[in-house]
């Protein structure tokens, strides 16, 4: 039976793009909420476009979280739950600052204020704000489980056994029953 040649590397890159699906679904649920409640707002109100865009902002991270934590990393580690929370958060803040940083220097800094630019540059700072919050949200918030120990490990901590020869006799594996010793010739 061969093994195929990059099968770790294939698996971590299939693995990989199963996360970016994922969260390119939350995501995208998200720019729809984001953009909605920004022209809901922006055609109901007299709002400045970024308070308006801040709001909006807001309300999606929230719905955000929730897609987060119950689709796209729910195979995460979910200890901890107020140190999650309060990463996201932080994390979540720095892409509102970044995202409506963008719509703020088209706006305040150029005078690109009517209906499509507004928008436009809208979804320009979602996208950069989207980049740092994968990784933000992928490397400190939804950390991914440690890879399970082996099996033989598990054994023989189990039996209040370590690594090493210290349980065994021979130096065979944790938890392997000892491999007899064979005698030496006489004479020598």
């Amino acid at each position: 039976m061969s093994t195929p040649k990059h099968g770790p590397a294939l698996d971590r890159v299939r693995a990989l793009v199963r996360e970016v699906a994922k969260f390119g679904a939350v995501g995208g649920l998200g720019v729809l909420v984001n953009l909605g409640v920004f022209n809901l707002i922006r055609s109901t109100t007299d709002l400045q476009v970024v308070r308006a865009s801040v709001i909006a902002t807001v309300v999606a991270i929230a719905t955000n979280y929730l897609g987060f934590r119950y689709f796209a990393y729910r195979d995460r580690a979910q200890s901890g739950r107020t140190r999650e929370l309060a990463l996201f958060v932080a994390f979540s803040v720095i892409g509102l600052v970044i995202e409506n940083g963008v719509l703020y220097t088209a706006t305040y800094g150029f005078g690109w204020d009517g209906k499509l630019e507004t928008n436009a540059f809208k979804f320009i700072g979602i996208g950069v704000a989207t980049v740092f919050r994968f990784w933000s949200y992928r490397t400190w918030v939804f950390k991914a489980l440690p890879a399970p120990a082996p099996v033989s490990l598990v054994v023989g901590q189990r039996d209040g056994q370590t690594g090493g020869q210290g349980g065994t006799q021979g130096g065979g594996a944790p938890g392997a029953p000892a491999a007899p010793r064979t005698p030496e010739p006489a004479g020598k």
